[in-house]
């Protein structure tokens, strides 16, 4: 008994030692504190309960002989990082990763991790394993291809990269008019790879359209299986050869295919499509794949959303398929053309991407490694948030911490109808963009964009903002339209702006009548129905993300077989009666007409001459036209027509939201009767089964009082 409690005094000891020394040389980053903290406790435990059981005794030495061997085997003892080059490549290698770069293309060629000799698919080429590109001008891919190398930095802490490009105008027509810099950064202590880009367009480049600018990583096909986008969205995922024609069945279109005789049986009769696993930029922080065989996760970590477009809500791509990991930057998902990704002769512009962090971890095969890697990443995930905005870039374009300023202040909500003070707005959106109207910052696609949530009193501080000129935006959950704060705010340099309070005054004409659904810029509060039993698939765990499932636009037509949706005011439930997307209706033979939904509602006391006011918020719209007509479903000319809006696309694409419209529609009184009415609410275009709106909220108010 004694000697096994020796062999745990010097396990332990041996454990401290070798953590020791590890600290002092810097090669242990803080997530092995905790590996630190349990040894501690247990060693504790040991000492002090001396009648424990012989067998937990045996436990903790064979408890703690593991940890330090994924320590020692996790942690080299000569972890400076270490730079190749020659005329073929660029090696980094901090002695938990290797990653091997092509001169001077600047195309990821791989990364070693572990005992995994190179992460991405060995049978692609160099320029189609890990690389950038961009969708530009009729829809041609560039995958910046770049002609030279520079070292930035190369200390035994951190080696940075650059491989460099420069438009000439020779180029014109057959390259995109873009200087490009792609960066690479290797850290001690580290296992991954910083990537970041700086792009510039000078002054008299030619005019160009710039759709798509992303990150693309194409793993092993024998390695990586399992794919985790949330902690819901977690699954074992078909092969590429799955989704041939011999293994599926084609869908409405092509990214969709159901999986009639997977290489996996267990996924039979599931869907595959990309889109189902998109999310929004804010939660569009850290996804990726784990290779089970061998316990490793590959991670793409964005701990800023600043150099992203479209602000906090607009959704995007992550993993998909391949197995395929992408790190979005810019692109017209779920919102169409209406995003502004043209670029005119004469207008110069310069932005950097990035960083992200490309992260690898492993875990005991013997272990729930899923779970304990996904922890990891989150983990990592929260320290580069911390360590943001990371002052190891060297770039002049990339401002550090203390060449950033600050913006605080607090936002209220003035809207008499609802409360006689002024309201706080509790959780608000605040974010700072690129000057513009109202709502602007759904479509900028060009500079950068801060974002915070206000508290619970509505204050809120917008940190790290790069210097340049800005307006303040924001918008409040339970309130309809935009907020937008009527002066320029320009950011210096440690500048610390205190903008007080702010009041917004929501669009209000007269009391609320009556209203269905909730303001807040989604469909998904309305009743979302079952998936066909064909179409059923395990995507998430979470009840809330059902709208991911594939042809729920279908089953309106099952659902309202014998007419078209009828709501009634006071009777009616939103989340059970108002389907969550106005679609066509299917006729067979793959036609479809347009639908006309009803509102019926009481009033009384009609003041005919007074104005009444229609609110009719929209979460999305997709080559549609909602006509709105006043207890005549048959006048030939609507009241009111939106005309044809939107690109969103949101439909097939499994979205919920895409961008938000606002109409307020002014009405006389005597349009209305005494009694019951109905307001119709057509939506005209019926070419396919992807026409079609999401409402977020309507509401009808009174004449001002």
């Amino acid at each position: 008994m004694e000697s096994r409690r020796l062999l745990v005094l010097w396990v332990t000891m041996m454990i401290e030692l070798s953590l020791f020394v590890s600290v002092l040389c810097a090669e242990i980053p803080p997530r092995f504190s905790s590996y630190y903290h349990l040894l501690h406790l247990n060693f504790s435990a040991s000492t002090v309960h001396g009648k424990r059981k012989e067998r937990d005794r045996e436990k903790e030495i064979a408890f703690m002989a593991v940890a330090l061997g994924k320590l020692l085997r996790d942690h080299d003892s000569d972890t400076h990082v270490r730079l190749q080059i020659n005329h073929r490549e660029v090696i980094i290698d901090n002695g938990l990763v290797r990653v091997t770069i092509e001169n001077p293309s600047g195309y990821l060629e791989g990364i070693k991790y572990k005992d995994i000799r190179n992460v991405f698919e060995r049978r692609n080429n160099n320029d189609n394993r890990g690389y950038w590109d961009i969708v530009w001008d009729g829809g041609a891919y560039d995958r910046l291809e770049t002609k030279h190398v520079e070292v930035i930095t190369q200390t035994d802490d951190l080696v940075e990269i650059s491989f460099t490009k420069k438009w000439h105008s020779r180029d014109h027509g057959r390259t995109l008019p873009l200087n490009i810099q792609k960066r690479y950064i290797v850290q001690r202590g580290i296992p991954g790879v910083y990537m970041y880009g700086v792009f510039e367009r000078e002054a008299d480049f030619p005019e160009a359209n710039m759709y798509q600018i992303r990150i693309v990583f194409k793993l092993r096909e024998d390695k990586f299986r399992f794919m985790v986008v949330s902690d819901t969205i977690q699954r074992i995922m078909p092969r590429p050869e799955d989704r041939d024609e011999h293994r599926s069945q084609a869908l409405a279109f092509k990214e969709a295919v159901l999986l009639t005789n997977p290489s996996n049986p267990s996924l039979k009769g599931e869907v595959d499509d990309k889109y189902q696993y998109s999310t929004e930029n804010k939660d569009n922080k850290l996804h990726g794949w784990i290779s089970d065989d061998d316990a490793v996760g590959f991670w793409v970590i964005t701990p800023s959303n600043e150099f992203r477009n479209g602000g906090p809500h607009k959704q995007d791509l992550t993993s998909h398929v391949g197995p395929t990991a992408l790190s979005m930057f810019v692109s017209t998902h779920y919102t169409g053309t209406e995003m502004d990704t043209f670029y005119k002769q004469g207008e110069a512009w310069k932005k950097v991407f990035g960083p992200v962090l490309i992260y690898l971890n492993s875990a005991s095969s013997k272990d729930d490694h899923s779970k304990i890697l996904w922890n990891d990443a989150k983990r990592q995930l929260s320290e580069e948030i911390g360590r943001w905005p990371h002052n190891f870039t060297r770039s002049e374009d990339f401002p550090h911490s203390e060449q950033r300023g600050q913006v605080n202040g607090q936002l209220l909500v003035r809207d008499r109808y609802m409360a006689k003070e002024l309201m706080q707005a509790k959780s608000a959106f605040v974010g700072l963009a690129a000057p513009g109207a109202a709502g602007s910052w759904q479509t900028e696609g060009k500079g950068y964009q801060f974002w915070t949530q206000t508290d619970n009193s509505g204050h809120f501080s917008i940190k790290n903002v790069r210097p340049g000129e800005y307006n303040l935006y924001a918008w409040v959950r339970g309130f309809i339209g935009n907020y937008k704060l009527d002066l320029n705010i320009t950011i210096q340099t440690g500048s610390k702006i205190e903008l007080g309070t702010l009041i917004y005054d929501p669009p209000r004409n007269g009391p609320t009548l009556w209203e269905i659904g909730v303001p807040d810029r989604s469909a998904a509060e309305f009743f979302i129905p079952e998936p066909s039993p064909q179409f059923m698939n395990s995507i998430t765990k979470d009840y809330t993300d059902k709208f991911r499932q594939y042809g729920l636009w279908d089953r309106y037509s099952d659902i309202y077989r014998d007419g078209d949706l009828v709501y009634t005011v006071g009777t009616s439930s939103y989340s059970r009666d108002w389907f969550f997307a106005h679609v066509p209706r299917q006729t067979g033979n793959n036609t479809s007409r347009a639908t006309t939904w009803q509102i019926k509602y009481n009033l009384q006391d009609v003041n005919e001459r007074g104005t009444y006011t229609l609110r009719l918020a929209l979460a999305a719209a997709s080559y549609a036209e909602v006509q709105v007509r006043f207890n005549n479903p048959n006048a030939r000319r609507p009241y009111f027509t939106t005309r044809r809006i939107g690109y969103d696309n949101v439909v097939p694409r499994h979205g919920i939201h895409g961008l938000y419209r606002l109409y307020s529609i002014n009405v006389p009184g005597y349009r209305f009767r005494e009694g019951d009415n109905t307001i119709y609410l057509t939506q005209t275009r019926s070419r396919n089964s992807f026409e079609a709106v999401m409402y977020d909220y309507i509401r009808l108010e009174g004449p001002s009082s």
